[in-house]
């Protein structure tokens, strides 16, 4: 599958999608580096897993990358092998 960019200014939200994704206004890693949360391949999780232990949206966060299937960073404490493992042993 080819990923397609598309233009910010392209991108409708509606107002329900914004009660949806709410919960990333509270997420620590917005206070964070991000370059934590996406290390180089063979890089440390450990400081970005440590943020995400403390975090009050961190069932939400992980929820949306499962359901949206993000395939790099860390999301909800889990990295991405993680969290195909998690979908193998649900789906």
């Amino acid at each position: 599958m080819t990923e397609v960019i598309v233009p910010l200014a392209q991108v409708e939200i509606r107002p329900e999608d914004m009660d949806d994704l709410g919960w990333q206004d509270r997420a620590l890693c917005a206070q964070t580096d991000p370059e934590a949360f996406f290390p180089e391949k063979g890089g440390s999780t450990r400081e970005a897993k440590r943020v995400c232990r403390s975090c009050e949206v961190r069932a939400e966060c992980l929820e949306y990358a499962l359901e949206n299937d993000e395939r790099f960073g860390i999301w909800g404490g889990l990295s991405e092998r993680e969290r195909r493992r998690i979908k193998r042993e649900v789906g």
